[in-house]
């Protein structure tokens, strides 16, 4: 028992030595090495079939299509009897919206919106090497849900967005397990915002290991918010 209690105590101190040794670029760069050890991302192509699941609304089905060598997005969403298209082709934007009151927005910023959020969410952590984006170099150990996690912080140049993420990264194997943002700084003036993302099960896609199952709850309340799946 002594023996035991040793080791567990040199372990858990070992634990953030570990994380003061390694840097943010270094962290980011081994998950990504996980993730995407082809580097497969920069010729991604694929079809995507996504449900969004809500507590108080009907499933989201989603077909979206990226391309990115030939700058191609498309996404075909339905939900009830709304269904929207959006194609993004080489920057030229087409719509198409069965629901009325869908009008009263711009269907080309929001096709662009759309492109970005999958793009990046998906695309993740290969993204954080995107321009614009600072990788911060202190990588902290953290407990969140009750598993200890190698934390980097992400911030961005004004031009690029003003959110501050943090990403949970398993010690062992790298693997990104959460994401978390905040509208402003989480220890001031952000901390009752943005919400965080539960990352669960993967799916290789095109080499590429993803994950199939994202639960996003309020940073706040812990507040379930819904659940996406990639079928």
């Amino acid at each position: 028992m002594k023996y035991l209690l040793l080791f567990t105590l040199s372990f858990l101190c070992a634990l953030p030595l570990f994380s003061q040794e390694i840097k943010g670029k270094e962290l980011l760069r081994k998950s990504i090495e996980y993730h995407d050890p082809h580097s497969a991302w920069m010729k991604f192509r694929a079809e995507l079939f996504v449900t969004m699941e809500t507590p108080s609304a009907s499933p989201r089905y989603s077909n979206i299509k990226i391309d990115l060598p030939n700058e191609y997005f498309y996404l075909n969403a339905r939900r009830d009897t709304t269904e929207i298209s959006y194609t993004i082709d080489k920057g030229k934007c087409k719509t198409s919206i069965i629901d009325s009151t869908s009008m009263r927005r711009m269907p080309c910023e929001t096709a662009n919106l759309y492109k970005n959020y999958y793009t990046y969410l998906y695309g993740l952590p290969i993204k954080l090497m995107d321009p614009g984006t600072e990788v911060h170099d202190e990588v902290t150990l953290e407990e969140f849900k009750g598993k200890q996690y190698l934390r980097l912080k992400v911030t961005y140049n004004e031009t690029v967005g003003s959110d501050v993420w943090l990403f949970y990264f398993d010690p062992k194997t790298y693997a990104m397990e959460i994401y978390q943002f905040f509208k402003g700084d989480p220890k001031n003036a952000g901390k009752d915002t943005g919400e965080y993302i539960l990352l669960s099960e993967e799916k290789i896609v095109n080499g590429i290991k993803m994950p199939k199952v994202r639960a996003w709850y309020y940073n706040k309340n812990d507040e379930y918010l819904g659940t996406d799946i990639l079928n």
